[in-house]
């Protein structure tokens, strides 16, 4: 038996007492989200940042290092592990879809707070957690449903009924929390901050991953009040608390990408008594394993059509990780990738269109992109952080992402790893096909347009 599977079942012995628990005697569960939030947390060795709460939370529960979103962007990663089920699989993947056109889940998919209603949970998107306090509520399902919770508060519950809760926080997020994040007293030097390779060392780009920092700093200490909430109303002990991110950091190669920083989360579990304090998790796990654990941890059973695995279960280990993109806003792609615990194949369906094809979101809220527009003119970027203007995307991508963290070496023309990328390519395709991709059949010019008119760009060109 491997070393990894025996500490998954190790970790797993006390969770499997759950099933003799009397119905009265089930946990809360909650979940606390961090928009666009990447794994630049101090407990995960970031060296700028200043997350105090969250990281005494990862000392008192499981940290997960190697946690991955489905989809590089919020609707489409929050339409998947808000039931578990692929968002390429329920018709769910293009961002922002599905608005206005009465569309629905498939059958026999649900959302996770409709099971634990089902199940006798009282089911909250809390909007304020304590005065002063609040969140968004936000939801962003690429479907139409009936209302997902029952309420905006567990103090909303009747006597005795055990509750399911997400708190969603934007702090991480572009927008107005990142003016906010800058009235902290203590901020991050730009001058400190380590620059990827494929940044041009600007001070533009700099000031602009200092904020993001910042903006995590304030993040955390809003997770910290929730914490001090809990405690203060007796529920920290009895609460199996998921702290995770909806997709990677906004920021240029991040979110909307598959590069492991548009889709590479935290996870922090903390459940006492059940959940190992301390205790460090390095195999490669989806957000629909937090569906499915959330799940389990209610005992309700697996639905039929589901993709999350019980992180505590004693399930085998992931051996790979497949992520999807497709249209953002007005920008019509198709990319699917597979990862495994060295390589990283990505494949462009559209490698006509360039990386920087025009995304209005991007274009207003991205610095970065800009700046390395101006500096390409005057021949100031080194080659790799050219790359990103190239007019053509390769049609496929492969990095070795234990060599090449930052996957800027593309190895998929390389004699040497041709085995890699035909393995690779196969484990890709049998995984479209067994999910059924939905996004094989291109989304229709007026589907597109009746999400938005002003989208004038034909998703053909």
């Amino acid at each position: 038996m491997s070393i990894t599977r025996r500490a998954a079942l190790a970790a797993a012995a006390p969770f499997l007492t759950l099933r003799a628990q009397t119905r009265a005697d089930r946990p809360n569960i909650l979940w606390i989200l961090g928009d666009d939030l990447g794994p630049d947390l101090g407990c995960y060795g970031h060296p700028l940042a200043k997350t105090p709460n969250v990281d005494r939370f990862a000392a008192e529960g499981t940290r997960f290092t190697h946690c991955f979103t489905t989809a590089p962007v919020c609707s489409p990663a929050r339409s998947a592990w808000n039931t578990g089920v692929y968002q390429t699989t329920t018709g769910a993947h293009n961002h922002r879809s599905h608005r206005k056109d009465g569309y629905r889940l498939p059958d026999g998919v649900k959302l996770i707070s409709h099971r634990m209603q089902e199940a006798g949970y009282f089911t909250a998107n809390v909007t304020e957690i304590a005065p002063g306090l609040r969140a968004s509520g936000k939801t962003d399902f690429n479907f139409q449903t009936e209302k997902p919770f029952q309420g905006t508060h567990w103090n909303q519950r009747a006597k005795g009924q055990p509750f399911y809760a997400q708190i969603n926080f934007t702090a991480p997020h572009k927008g107005p929390m990142w003016p906010l994040a800058r009235k902290q007293k203590e901020l991050t030097d730009p001058a400190k901050v380590t620059l990827p390779p494929y940044y041009p060392d600007h001070p533009v780009v700099r000031n602009e991953l200092a904020n993001y920092l910042d903006a995590v700093g304030y993040w955390d200490t809003q997770v910290g009040a929730v914490l001090d909430q809990l405690k203060a109303e007796g529920l920290l002990e009895n609460t199996a608390i998921f702290i995770f991110g909806d997709n990677g950091r906004c920021l240029i190669r991040g979110k909307q990408w598959l590069y492991d920083s548009g889709t590479h989360v935290p996870l922090l579990v903390r459940w006492p008594g059940h959940v190992k304090a301390g205790a460090v998790r390095k195999d490669p796990v989806i957000a629909l394993d937090i569906t499915a654990t959330s799940l389990e941890i209610a005992g309700i059973a697996k639905p039929a059509l589901f993709h999350g695995q019980g992180l505590f279960s004693g399930a085998k280990p992931r051996k790979q990780i497949f992520t999807a993109r497709d249209r953002c806003d007005m920008t019509v792609e198709r990319i699917r990738a597979v990862r495994d615990n060295r390589f990283k194949l990505i494949r462009n369906f559209m490698p006509e269109r360039p990386y920087t094809q025009f995304n209005e979101y991007i274009t207003a809220n991205y610095p970065t992109q800009a700046v390395i527009k101006e500096l390409a003119a005057t021949g100031k970027l080194t080659p790799v952080q050219a790359q990103w203007l190239t007019p053509r995307k390769p049609e496929v991508e492969l990095y070795d992402h234990q060599a090449d963290p930052h996957e800027v070496n593309n190895l998929a023309g390389d004699k040497k790893y041709q085995s890699t990328v035909k393995k690779l390519s196969r484990d890709l395709d049998r995984w479209i096909v067994e999910t059924n991709d939905q996004g094989r059949t291109p989304e229709s010019r007026e589907a597109f347009e009746r999400e938005e008119p002003r989208w004038n760009v034909s998703p053909k060109g």
